[in-house]
C-alpha cells in the first residue's frame, strides 16, 4: 500500500506523469479534492455533457505565466478566468472546463496543491465545473515549473450574434474598468518593485457581467477581453475585422494611480498592457447609455466608461485624442514588453 502524498515536502516526480500508480495517486489525493465534480470523480477519459439548447462555443487557452503566484491570483485561477472569458466574449454561458497540466519534475507538491485549490475555488465561484483533465511531467529544467491548458465549452442563445466583424461607423466603444492592473502586477512581482506592492491583478470571470450586458443591450455588436497586447491590440483586431477605424479619448480611459506611476517611470504605454478582468464592448449608439448604466451597476463594471467610437476609415487606423487635444495613432505592438504574463 502506498504512503499518502507528502503535500508539505514532496515534489513532482517523473512517475507522476507515467500513467501508473503514482499518477493515479496524484490525481486522487491532490487534484480531485480541490476540483471535485461528478464527471471528474467518474475517472473516465472524457466527460459526458447534457445536450444544451442553443449553439456551442469552444475556446482553448494555454497559460505560461511567471511567476506562478502573484498579487490577486495565480496560474490556477488565471487559467480558469482566462478561458471562461474567451467563451463569454462570444456571448455564451460557460458550462464546462477541461484542464491539462504539464508539470516539471521537482515542482513542490505544496505549490501544486495551492494552485489546484485556487483553480477549483475559481471554477466553483464561477459556477462552471472542471469535468476532465490530463497530467504530463517533463524532466527537470524543461518545464519552468508548470504550464496549464484549459478548454471551455459554453452555450450561446439563438439570436445572439457577436463578432469582431460586426462593428460599424458610429458605434460606441465602452471599457468595463481601469487598464493595466494585471500586467503591472506581474511586472511588479517579477522585478520586486516594492513601491508598487499594492497593485493587484484584475483577474476575474466576466460571464456574469456579459449576461447583464446582453440583457441591457440586445443589439451589442462585439465583446473582446484586452489580454496580451492590451486595449491597443483589441481595437486594431476589431478595426481590421470590420473594416472601420476607431477614435478613443485618453481622458476617458481610467488608470489606477500606482499603475500610471509605474507606466510613466518605465516608459510603458498602458494601452499595450494586458488585462485579465476587463472587457471592451462595441454597441450601437442608441443602446450605449443603457448598456453603460448596466455595466456600472455590476461589481465588475463599476468603473465602466464610454471611451470613443468607431469611425469610417479606409485605412482602419486606431487613433487616440490626447489630453492636450492632439491625435496619435494607436498601433499594434512591434514586440512584447512584458512576456509570460498569462
Amino acid at each position: 500500500m502506498s504512503h499518502p502524498l507528502d503535500l508539505k515536502q514532496g515534489r513532482v516526480e517523473m512517475a507522476h506523469g507515467g500513467g501508473g500508480r503514482a499518477m493515479a495517486q496524484l490525481i486522487r489525493e491532490l487534484f480531485l479534492p480541490f476540483m471535485e465534480s461528478p464527471a471528474l470523480r467518474a475517472g473516465n477519459d472524457g466527460a459526458l455533457l447534457a445536450r444544451p439548447e442553443g449553439r456551442l462555443v469552444v475556446a482553448t487557452d494555454s497559460h505560461v505565466i511567471t511567476p506562478l503566484f502573484f498579487p490577486g491570483g495565480d496560474i490556477g485561477s488565471l487559467a480558469v478566468h482566462g478561458t471562461l472569458n474567451d467563451v463569454a466574449m462570444m456571448g455564451a454561458r460557460p458550462i464546462a472546463l477541461s484542464a491539462g497540466f504539464i508539470l516539471e519534475e521537482g515542482l513542490p507538491l505544496a505549490d501544486l496543491a495551492r494552485i489546484a485549490q485556487s483553480m477549483g475555488e475559481a471554477a466553483r465561484a464561477a459556477g462552471v465545473p472542471i469535468v476532465t483533465g490530463d497530467t504530463k511531467v517533463v524532466e527537470r529544467g524543461k518545464g519552468d515549473g508548470l504550464y496549464i491548458n484549459t478548454t471551455g465549452i459554453g452555450v450561446v442563445a439563438d439570436g445572439v450574434e457577436l463578432g469582431g466583424e460586426r462593428a460599424r461607423p458610429g458605434d460606441h466603444l465602452l471599457l468595463s474598468g481601469t487598464l493595466g492592473d494585471h500586467g503591472i502586477a506581474i511586472l511588479a512581482q517579477r522585478e520586486n518593485l516594492a513601491f508598487a506592492s499594492d497593485i493587484r491583478s484584475d483577474s476575474a470571470a466576466l460571464h456574469g457581467l456579459v449576461a447583464t450586458m446582453l440583457d441591457a443591450a440586445p443589439g451589442l455588436r462585439c465583446l473582446r477581453d484586452p489580454t496580451r497586447g492590451g486595449l491597443a491590440a483589441a481595437l486594431n483586431e476589431i478595426a481590421g475585422q470590420s473594416g472601420v477605424g476607431a477614435l478613443i479619448r485618453e481622458a476617458a480611459i481610467r488608470l489606477r494611480p500606482p499603475v500610471r506611476a509605474v507606466c510613466e517611470l518605465l516608459g510603458l504605454d498602458p494601452l499595450n498592457i494586458a488585462n485579465e478582468g476587463k472587457l471592451l464592448a462595441i454597441s450601437p449608439p442608441g443602446e450605449s447609455a443603457r448598456l453603460l448604466a448596466a455595466m456600472r451597476a455590476h461589481p465588475l463594471g463599476h468603473d465602466a466608461a464610454l471611451i470613443g467610437e468607431c469611425i469610417a476609415d479606409p485605412h482602419h487606423f486606431v487613433q487616440m485624442e490626447t489630453r492636450f487635444g492632439g491625435r496619435r495613432t494607436v498601433d499594434w505592438l512591434a514586440s512584447e514588453p512584458l512576456p509570460r504574463i498569462c
